[in-house]
């Protein structure tokens, strides 16, 4: 089992967060949204997972280092391919061609979920779908009677189905998705100025290729600085029986803890209530403030804050204000 992650995106909708780091690395819980993402597949295949392809921008050695411990970590190998300029998320997969043979699942790097079911194999592709309220805004399924799928719609303005398409697929034929999206580069073929998956989709489809829905009990948001900071909140919910959630190294004087919530190494907390839903990352100093459903990162200081529904990046210094605030790296604001 293969799975190919596109993250080249510049994450626009995350800034100032994705100025100095991709989207995908910014921390949910202790770890980023893209190793919860490979961790979370990993879980539902039965099969081991033999390699890890990400598709990126140019965001230097070091994330590239990172994004193959990730795959090292779920034992398979790291691979790094290029997306040079944003076309579609078709010309986005195939960027990773060399790695589009045998089973492969396709996960797009801004999506989260939970998961009660184990992938079937077998099948020639599954689409991984939740049930929503309004699905004007998605893209959606059409299944038959034999719960397999008909039609692929995007945004339909009337009721078609409420399946929305998360931005995760299983293919048992990676050579086969190959080359029906060369096609589409070949002929040129676009929807809306660009190459799109969907169109490969709709040509297996009529080609016989049947495609099952899985649906997800649980998908979460990872696109802008809100819907992250929800996401952390339901994962910490996620976990919060695990152990280690409160790194040994942690200094708690004078704390008051609400879990759940996630402290990292040599993070120091005093005269602090922190939680719920909060995390807080390794070396950062929270002292005299309360602190409750955020995303705080790593090497960052909070002193005499009141700090709520916020993000603060890596390097921030935060003093003495009570706010909604999303603060990215290296900032500095005090009263």
């Amino acid at each position: 089992m293969r799975i190919i992650i596109p993250m080249a995106g510049m994450g626009k909708r995350m800034r100032p967060h994705t100025l100095t780091v991709p989207k995908p690395l910014i921390p949910i819980a202790g770890k980023p949204i893209v190793q919860r993402l490979v961790e979370d597949i990993a879980k539902v295949c039965e099969e081991p997972i033999e390699e890890v392809a990400f598709i990126i921008g140019h965001f230097g050695s070091k994330v590239e280092q990172d994004l193959k411990r990730i795959a090292e970590a779920v034992g398979a190998k790291g691979s790094i391919y290029y997306q040079e300029e944003a076309l579609g998320t078709a010309h986005a997969i195939l960027c990773a061609q060399a790695s589009l043979e045998g089973k492969v699942v396709v996960a797009f790097a801004d999506t989260l979920f939970k998961a009660d079911f184990k992938l079937d194999t077998n099948a020639d592709g599954t689409i991984w779908v939740q049930r929503v309220e309004d699905p004007r805004p998605f893209g959606v399924i059409k299944l038959n009677e034999q719960n397999e799928i008909t039609d692929f719609v995007e945004k339909p303005e009337h009721f078609v189905s409420d399946l929305a398409i998360i931005g995760i697929y299983y293919f048992r034929d990676g050579e086969y998705l190959r080359s029906e999206l060369q096609y589409l580069l070949d002929n040129n073929i676009k929807d809306k100025g660009e190459f799109q998956l969907t169109n490969a989709l709709e040509n297996m489809k009529n080609k016989g290729t049947t495609f099952i829905p899985a649906v997800i009990s649980e998908w979460l948001d990872c696109g802008n600085k809100n819907a992250t900071v929800y996401t952390n909140q339901r994962y910490l919910e996620y976990i919060k029986d695990e152990e280690g959630l409160v790194a040994s190294s942690a200094k708690l004087e004078n704390a008051v803890i609400i879990p759940p919530v996630y402290i990292g190494e040599n993070a120091r907390i005093t005269n602090s209530v922190v939680g719920p839903h909060v995390s807080i990352g390794n070396n950062t100093s929270v002292y005299n403030s309360v602190v409750s459903n955020s995303i705080v990162q790593e090497d960052t200081s909070v002193k005499n804050g009141n700090v709520a529904n916020s993000m603060l990046g890596n390097f921030v210094v935060y003093e003495g204000r009570q706010s909604d605030l999303s603060l990215g790296d290296f900032n500095t604001l005090t009263e």
